[in-house]
Formats: C-alpha cells, sequence, structure tokens
C-alpha cells in the first residue's frame, strides 16, 4: 500500500481511539463505583440505544472481514456464515433474550444459580464463560494483525505483533477505566460506522454492476475459476462425508452458540425493564438483519471484483477482502478515491475490532469477579472490592488473548469464531436451557452440563486438523489429530446435553420446586426482576 493509504488510515485510526479514549474519560469521571454501575451501566440506557449496542457487539470482525472473505473465496459455503449468524439471532431472541433478563443480574452464572447451590454453579458457569470469550476474543485480535499487515504492505510479522498488544491494551483501558457504560457508548458509535461504511460500499458494488445482482452473481463466479460450481453446494463443505459432517457440525454451532455468548446475554442487563430490553431486540434485528444482508452483497462483489486470487494473494484466508474492495470501488491504488475509501473501510473494521474486544472483556471480567472470585471467598466480596478484581482480571484475560492471538494469526476470523460459538453452545447453552426449562434440574446436573459439553468442545479441538496435521494448522510440523472436524460441536453440543441429563437422573438432591416455581413467574413475567 501506498504512504497515503497509511497515512490516511492511521490518521482515522487516530480519530475513532481518541474518540473512544475521550468517551471512557467522561464515563470514569461520572462513575459510582457500584458493581452496578461497572457491569450494567446503572441500568439507564434507552432502548433504541441499547439495541444500537447490541447490534455493534454482534456485527464483530468476523462477520465484516470473516464472512465477506469466505464469500469471496468460496461463494456459496462462505454465504452459509452469514445465514448462520442472522438464524442465531433469532433463537436468541424468542428462546433466551427476556427470560435472562428477568431471571438475571449481571452474568449467565446468576440464571443457573437462582435455584441451585451457588457454589459450585457459579465456578462452573464462570469457568465456561471466560474460556468463551477468550475464544472470541482470539478472532478480534488476528482480525486486528490482517488488517495493519494489509496496511503496512503485508511484510512486517512485527506490525501485526505490536498491533495485537496495542488491541489488547486499549481494551483493558476501555472496560477498568470505563465499565459497561464506556462500553456501550463505543459499541454505538462503532454500529453507526459500520453500517454506514457497509451501506456505501454495498451502494457502490451495485451500482457497479448497474443494479443487476445476477449479473453480479455471474460475474463473480466467472472470475472464481470454479465456474457454476461458485454458486453451489460443495466447494469448502462437500466434497467428501467429513467435510459434510463439519458442516453440520459448523450450523449447529453457529445457530446454537449466540445463546450462551457470555457479552450478548449481559447486553440485556443495561435496560432499566423487561418490556425495554424487548424493544431493544426490535431495533437490534433491524440493524443486524440489514448488515447480513449486505456481507452476501460485499462477498460476491469482492470475488467478482477483487477476484479471489488477489484476496487470497493478500491474506490466505480471506480477511482482507473488504478493504481490497474498498480499494477498487475507489478507483484503485494510485487514486484518491482509492485511497480514502480504503482507508475509511479499514479504519471502520478497526473500530469494529477495538468495539467487540471491550464488550468481551468486560463480560469475561465479569465472570471472573462476580461468578468466581465471590465463589471461592468464604464470605461473599463487597460490591467495591468485586469492581476492582474485574478491573484486574480484565488485564488477565488481555494478556491470554493476546498471546492466543499471535499464534493464531493466519485462521480466518469466522472460522475462528466458529470455534468459539461451538464451546459456548456445548457448555453455556444447555446448563442454561435445563435451568429455565426443567423442573427437576438438580445443582449435579447443572455442573455435569457444564463440564461435560465445555471439556470434550476444548479436546476435540485440540485433536483436530486445526491444531496439527495440516499446512494450515496453529502447529503444522506436529501431528496429533485424531478428530477428523474443524469443528466440534456435532459431538460436543449432544454432550453437553447429555451431561446435564444423566448428572440430574444420578442426583440424589431432591429438587426445590418452590425455588423452581420462583424461577418460572420471574422469568415469565418479569416480577421481581432486578
Amino acid at each position: 500500500m501506498t504512504g497515503n493509504h497509511q497515512t490516511l488510515a492511521l490518521l482515522l485510526f487516530s480519530v475513532f481511539v481518541a474518540i473512544t479514549l475521550g468517551i471512557t474519560t467522561w464515563v470514569s469521571r461520572h462513575r459510582h463505583g457500584s458493581a452496578e454501575e461497572f457491569y450494567a451501566g446503572g441500568r439507564l440506557f434507552s432502548p433504541m440505544e441499547n439495541g444500537f449496542a447490541i447490534a455493534g457487539d454482534y456485527m464483530s470482525a468476523a462477520s465484516f472481514l470473516g464472512i465477506s472473505g469466505l464469500i469471496a473465496l468460496f461463494g456459496y459455503d462462505g454465504l452459509l456464515y452469514s445465514v448462520g449468524f442472522l438464524v442465531a439471532w433469532l433463537v436468541v431472541l424468542f428462546l433466551v433474550a427476556e427470560l435472562v433478563r428477568n431471571c438475571g443480574r449481571f452474568t449467565l452464572a446468576d440464571v443457573v444459580a437462582a435455584r441451585m447451590s451457588e457454589r459450585p454453579v457459579r465456578i462452573a458457569a464462570g469457568t465456561s464463560s471466560v474460556t468463551v470469550s477468550v475464544l472470541y476474543l482470539v478472532a478480534q485480535m488476528v482480525g486486528a494483525g490482517s488488517l495493519v499487515a494489509l496496511l503496512l504492505g503485508g511484510t512486517s510479522e512485527a506490525a501485526q505483533t505490536w498491533t495485537v498488544i496495542g488491541v489488547g491494551a486499549l481494551m483493558v483501558v476501555y472496560v477498568s477505566f470505563g465499565g459497561m457504560r464506556a462500553t456501550t457508548w463505543i459499541q454505538i458509535v462503532k454500529a453507526v460506522l459500520l453500517m454506514g461504511g457497509a451501506i456505501a460500499l454495498t451502494v457502490l458494488v451495485l451500482v457497479r454492476f448497474h443494479g443487476d445482482f445476477d449479473q453480479l452473481l455471474r460475474t463473480a463466479a466467472e472470475r472464481s475459476g470454479h465456474g457454476k460450481a461458485f454458486l453451489a453446494p460443495g466447494l469448502k463443505y462437500g466434497g467428501d462425508w467429513t467435510s459434510r459432517l463439519d458442516f453440520i457440525s459448523l450450523g449447529l454451532a453457529l445457530v446454537l452458540g449466540t445463546a450462551g455468548l457470555p457479552h450478548i446475554l449481559s447486553r440485556f442487563y443495561t435496560v432499566p425493564t423487561a418490556r425495554a430490553a424487548r424493544r431493544s431486540v426490535v431495533w437490534s434485528i433491524g440493524l443486524i438483519g440489514g448488515f447480513y444482508l449486505m456481507t452476501i452483497v460485499l462477498g460476491f462483489g469482492a470475488a467478482a471484483i477483487v477476484g479471489p486470487d488477489a484476496v487470497r494473494g493478500s491474506n490466505a484466508a480471506g480477511n482482507t477482502a473488504v478493504p481490497l474492495l474498498a480499494l477498487d470501488l475507489g478507483g484503485g491504488a494510485s487514486s484518491t478515491g482509492g485511497t480514502v475509501l480504503f482507508a475509511i473501510v479499514a479504519a471502520i473494521a478497526f473500530a469494529t475490532i477495538l468495539a467487540v474486544v471491550a464488550g468481551i472483556t468486560l463480560a469475561s471480567s465479569a465472570s471472573v469477579a462476580h461468578d468466581l472470585y465471590a465463589s471461592l471467598r468464604r464470605r461473599h466480596a463487597k460490591p467495591r472490592s468485586e469492581v476492582a478484581v474485574a478491573r484486574a482480571a480484565a488485564v488477565g484475560v488481555g494478556v491470554v488473548a493476546i498471546a492466543l492471538g499471535l499464534l493464531a494469526r493466519d485462521l480466518n476470523v469466522a472460522f475462528l469464531v466458529g470455534l468459539a460459538f461451538a464451546v459456548a453452545a456445548s457448555a453455556n447453552l444447555p446448563v442454561l436451557l435445563y435451568s429455565l426449562f426443567w423442573r427437576n434440574f438438580t445443582t449435579r446436573g447443572a455442573v455435569w452440563s457444564v463440564y461435560g459439553g465445555l471439556v470434550p468442545a476444548l479436546v476435540l479441538v485440540v485433536l483436530s486438523p486445526v491444531v496439527s496435521g495440516g499446512p494450515g494448522s496453529l502447529f503444522p510440523g506436529a501431528d496429533f489429530q485424531y478428530f477428523p472436524l474443524d469443528n466440534p460441536g456435532l459431538v460436543s453440543i449432544p454432550l453437553g446435553f447429555l451431561a446435564g441429563l444423566l448428572g440430574t437422573i444420578t442426583s440424589t438432591e431432591a429438587p426445590d420446586e418452590a425455588k423452581h416455581a420462583e424461577t418460572e413467574v420471574r422469568a415469565l413475567t418479569g416480577a421481581g426482576a432486578v
């Protein structure tokens, strides 16, 4: 990339970082230091504000960079990620969003612990939430590294390394000093920028093809080198039975995983009432639905205009397809329009990453302090000391995410998020659904359900082609691949549900009918909700 690209994009990066740090500073001066302020922003956000923030949290680097890149490289099979993420949001809406808002206070573990023995359940759910959050953070770190590598010409590994470290440091600052209120405003700013950028690029792609979407698809198929196969299932997931099972596993993880993501569920605690939570979901549906439709146009647009070979040449995983598309739409590498559009899109993508990592870090630090720390102490922690622990936990989570992000920097960000979704669907979703809907569910069932999904999911990922046994693995020189699928969801999700069932059946503890009745009334009516 030319010096103009670098200067302008870095200037826009700096402007966004300055704005978000300003928001964090302003919020830090007005905070009260309470747990409710830090974890839920004082529950003062309006439905529209929270709807934009939810959309900002959900539309991550995996969506903007990863999905578009996969569509540009694999056509129809890449499009399945867009469908999976969108359908997953409907599962959250109809199955868990309002019930979780009514039953919980700050974290996912609050919902489960409402009718169980608190200590073992909180430790299990807190461990699972932190694990999922760290896996999700890794994807955002990889996206940041790919973006800056493209900006600097793709030659500097040191630049990628320092970018990942810089993003990690910024997210720790946002969370430690601003808490949920600063994080929410950063999400709102990011959602507006991302939707504006996606709309502009989508319009430019359609104008290039005179509004003829059919012509766009035909051109993309021709340039792909695969012809009509580019627009049909099977290019990535249909070669043999292993890849077909891998696709089913990925689909399960995407559709079911969102309902177990801690940073998404925690957003429903930032509004004052359950009615406000429902209204905020209506706002987010419009934004999220429109955005995922646009990723389809952007992905096929990158294939038709830039070409899969150029996308793959810039980044083997396809993470830089959208910035390259912006460069071409603006007039090319040597044009002022191309320079400006590329810089704007790169800055928006970077803003996306910063905003999402702040939300995830806040959710994971809340789990450490509110669930793990408070449970492991013999006496419950005071709110102020709990908040101090949450701030310290943000630093620890940031360090782990940075290390793993540097290790996984050559993998596609949407694919990495698929792994996080699989772990969330295996460990968090079963215990959440059992707690909300099964009258006889017990503490042993809850603990077994979490660990019965979490441990197999992590073990299967370690034994999969993702980690070893192939040129695209994390450790290409090693081979301890014993599980053939890239995504463990097909096996680990049923195991999570089965473990919860077996734990409850074998438990000697009598289910607490009174607590279940109380939880059921509270979940369905909002009576007594915080």
